[in-house]
């Protein structure tokens, strides 16, 4: 059930969505500001009309998938990422997260397509958008383009689980080849990352 609570000239309502995974309670938030006229009896009304709609649209998951993807990014890492995984493999995520959140940090999660994921990744390839902290003369290597499709791919697939999309944008994103100045091999370390984020 709603819980409305009176903030100076705006109403905050919560609604109670269950229990994540590890046990902890989801909670959505929706601030509605009476229009300027209304007399006490017509917000009171309204304001009941509002959690009641809010309580339907989180019933029905429309509050979840209203959520960006770089909120929910943040989400998983809280929830799942920093619970299950290795600090490695989550450090490695995090260094990830300024260029996905600049392409596609605004997107809401309803929204987020194939074709979005796809323009991220062949925009990777772009030698012109990188710094020259990167190898290869500014150029990501095809592994750490793969790396970025995994990691997005992992957030989405949490997603899907969480029921706040039906399916994986990620399921149909191809990698293009990158053309690179020598032949490059995996590290241990590159090697042991890998085999993280499949498990």
């Amino acid at each position: 059930m709603a819980t409305i609570q009176k903030r100076n000239n705006a109403y905050r309502i919560r609604v109670s969505c269950g229990y994540d995974i590890h046990g902890k309670q989801i909670m959505h938030t929706l601030t509605w500001k009476p229009d300027e006229g209304m007399t006490k009896k017509q917000i009171e009304k309204e304001v009941q009309r509002q959690a009641v709609l809010f309580e339907e649209q989180c019933a029905s998951g429309y509050a979840a998938k209203a959520v960006k993807f770089e909120e929910f990014m943040d989400q998983w890492f809280t929830e799942y990422a920093e619970l299950t995984l290795k600090p490695n493999t989550v450090t490695g995520y995090r260094s990830m997260k300024p260029r996905i959140i600049k392409a596609l940090g605004h997107i809401r999660m309803d929204k987020l397509t194939t074709r979005d994921i796809q323009k991220f990744i062949v925009d990777l390839c772009d030698t012109k958008r990188f710094d020259t902290q990167d190898k290869n003369d500014g150029k990501l290597s095809t592994k750490t383009i793969k790396l970025y499709k995994s990691f997005i791919s992992t957030v989405c697939s949490y997603a899907v689980k969480m029921n706040v999309i039906k399916d994986n944008p990620c399921k149909n994103v191809t990698i293009p080849k990158v053309v690179s100045p020598e032949k490059e091999f995996y590290t241990i370390e590159e090697t042991q990352q890998l085999f993280d984020l499949f498990e």
